[in-house]
């Protein structure tokens, strides 16, 4: 699907606010900074689990001037100018997660969407963005969150914003390599803010790998789908297959990386010599979807993540889902069942879409081995989103 919006410009996108309500943001996402000395590859990495109580989402592909982009947006959306992890055709990335204790003012709030998706109209370097950022600030810029960017040349940056200034951070001075994120600012203000526990978390797990060696493999199934819990006993995806499923595997996840609120999981995987940056994304609750490939310069989205009021894939997801979420009652919507996700006696449908994502993950890997022409990867995507699909299917 191509989505060809007007041109449009910061001051009109906030015209926009006139005519319709803000979209409920994301409240509890948790995040990834990666330099090019950090990953496997040599090129930076961006990832976002995106928390939300919006939790039916697309991705779409928006032709604009200069640059068009990928973006990861609300179902009802159909404009793309309001997007929340983004990738466009020059290599620049951009995600947000909302920073709870950086100085609140009385102006405009909760706009991080709409600068997402002007900074990936008009932005190729991370460079372009810290300048956009300094041309904005003030009331009307209607932010309170960290932005982690990337661009072609490998720059990989966390800037934590506010409407009067901001903080950048580069991932490459870190000794690891990369930034970990949650729902505070290193610069905001001490013991404030959100999201420590899954912070802390996120970096008990990347702390056993040793710089220059991760990637979406990793991220994906250790970081995105990571059900273990800081401070206490919570069993993982690798743990389950110990546990029997005859009975219910419940967990807290309200302060867990994965959880029933997460609506998609995005790992944005830089541009190299070899090969353009990839945007993978898993739709819907990453331990109940599969991650596929896109593209920006493929100028098209695969339907099964666009097409109808609601993307299939996103559909298939929440049909899980609703297994690992029978709880209705408001002081049990925090809890999750895993048993009919992993379980020892085979009966989990995770091993299903397991599978899947590792053949699309060989695939991808070979079919980048040498250049590629739009058309192909228009093809290729198209042929994992529907292979992810069937899996999902498959699961009755």
């Amino acid at each position: 699907m191509r989505i060809r919006p007007r041109s449009f410009g910061l001051a009109s996108l906030f015209c926009l606010l006139a005519l319709a309500s803000i979209p409920p943001g994301a409240s509890a996402c948790t995040s990834l900074v990666v330099a090019p000395a950090g990953s496997a590859d040599g090129a930076p990495i961006l990832w976002k689990n995106r928390d939300t109580d919006t939790l039916d989402n697309k991705v779409l592909f928006v032709r604009e001037t200069p640059y068009s982009y990928l973006g990861l947006v609300n179902a009802g959306d159909t404009s793309g100018r309001w997007v929340y992890a983004g990738l466009n055709t020059e290599g620049f990335a951009i995600f947000n997660t909302v920073a709870y204790n950086l100085p609140e003012d009385d102006g405009m709030k909760d706009l991080e969407g709409l600068v997402m998706a002007d900074a990936l109209r008009t932005c190729r370097t991370a460079d372009d963005f810290e300048g956009w950022l300094k041309r904005n600030l003030g009331d009307s810029l209607g932010c309170w969150t960290n932005f982690g960017v990337m661009d072609a040349s490998g720059a990989a940056w966390l800037f934590e914003v506010h409407n009067q200034g901001f903080k950048k951070i580069d991932a490459a001075a870190e000794p690891s390599g990369w930034l970990v994120n949650a729902n505070f600012s290193r610069s905001g203000e001490a013991g404030k803010g959100a999201g420590y526990l899954r912070f802390e978390r996120a970096e008990q797990i990347v702390s056993q790998r040793k710089p220059g060696t991760l990637d979406p493999a990793f991220i994906f199934d250790l970081l995105a789908r990571d059900t273990g819990h800081a401070w206490l006993r919570s069993p993982t995806l690798a743990d389950l297959g110990a546990l029997s499923g005859r009975e219910p595997i419940r967990i807290m996840s309200r302060h867990t990386i994965a959880r029933g609120d997460t609506a998609a999981a995005v790992v944005i995987q830089g541009r190299s010599k070899e090969r353009s940056a990839t945007f993978w994304v898993a739709l819907g609750e990453p331990v109940c979807a599969v991650a596929v490939p896109l593209w920006a310069e493929a100028e098209e989205v695969p339907a099964a993540l666009h097409a109808g009021e609601k993307a299939a894939l996103n559909l298939e997801s929440r049909r899980l889902s609703a297994r690992l979420h029978p709880f209705v009652e408001k002081d049990k919507s925090d809890y999750m069942d895993l048993a009919p996700l992993h379980n020892r006696e085979g009966t989990g449908f995770w091993p299903v879409l397991q599978k899947a994502e590792r053949e699309i993950r060989e695939e991808t890997a070979a079919f980048l081995k040498k250049g590629r022409t739009p058309e192909e990867l228009r093809a290729f995507q198209e042929r994992m989103a529907e292979k992810a699909l069937a899996a999902l299917k498959s699961v009755r």
